[in-house]
């Protein structure tokens, strides 16, 4: 999945309409004539990600503005790293500050918690993936820094894949027949159905689906579901999967780990940009 630089276009714009409003008064107290250098560190360990918005706000306030990273998307960072500088009008320097920096922090907190599930697993067949449970507005993004930080993409939305959930299966009156007309209806997309017991995946086995979600299946009827499936299907494991369970889950021989904290609980990285050097005009 490549990142529509669209997308960065309208989240930029997004976010400088709500953070400049009519025009930015404190840059007001700055001589237009002033220019600046500044710094953007760490203070946390973790891993980069942002670039592109980043690039992009400082664009959309000032093109003549200098961006220079000393790090890249998915570069590990110690706590004190030099992540860029950047150099030009000390007011739009000001400016465009606070959205990059929100940004750039929200971002590499995604891919450094997504890098951490990652790893834990490193040593097993299990893939991790993202959900849907995203910040409004800002799922092509946070999709993105998943992608930096090791792990794969599930589904973007409900229109590019069928996750056959138990409120579809109800009103379709069963798994059969709830594939049977996402098969008709888009053939070429994933096929995916959510399972709560061994006789629902039995079903979906049956049905020839892509893939089957476990639903909160704890690690001994993960287990037995891996043997069952016996590589028939691709097996995803779901529901409430920590760091601290992470790995035993994927020790079962599951083919995918769907976690949700990597985008609904974020803790950014902490960052800080200051002004190393002005030139009054």
């Amino acid at each position: 999945m490549e990142l529509d630089t669209e997308t960065v276009r309208r989240n930029v714009a997004s976010a400088l309409r709500e953070d400049l409003g009519a025009g930015d008064i404190n840059a007001e107290l700055i001589a237009p004539s002033t220019r600046a250098v500044a710094r953007v560190v760490t203070r946390d360990p973790g891993v980069l990600c942002g670039q592109p918005w980043v690039a992009e706000a400082c664009r959309q306030v000032d093109p003549s503005l200098v961006l220079r990273w000393h790090a890249s998307d998915g570069q590990r960072l110690a706590a004190g790293d030099l992540l860029a500088e950047l150099e030009g009008s000390a007011r739009n320097l000001l400016s465009v500050e606070r959205t990059a920096i929100n940004f750039l922090q929200l971002l590499s907190g995604t891919a450094t918690r997504t890098r951490a599930f990652v790893d834990a697993v490193a040593a097993t067949r299990a893939v991790i993936l993202d959900t849907r449970k995203t910040l409004p507005g800002l799922r092509a993004a946070q999709k993105y820094a998943v992608r930096i930080g090791g792990a794969k993409n599930h589904r973007m939305g409900l229109f590019d894949a069928f996750l056959v959930k138990e409120n579809h299966i109800a009103a379709a009156g069963s798994i059969a027949a709830a594939v049977a007309t996402a098969r008709r209806l888009h053939p070429d997309k994933l096929l995916q159905v959510e399972v709560e017991d061994v006789a629902q995946l039995h079903e979906s086995i049956d049905a020839a689906v892509d893939r089957v979600l476990l639903d909160n299946f704890d690690v001994a009827r993960l287990r037995e579901a891996v043997a069952i499936a016996s590589g028939r299907v691709g097996l995803e494991a779901s529901g409430g999967i920590t760091m601290a369970t992470v790995a035993e889950i994927a020790a079962t021989g599951v083919d995918f780990i769907s976690v949700g904290e990597l985008t609904k609980n974020v803790q950014p990285l902490d960052l800080s940009m200051r002004v190393v050097a002005v030139k009054r005009g």
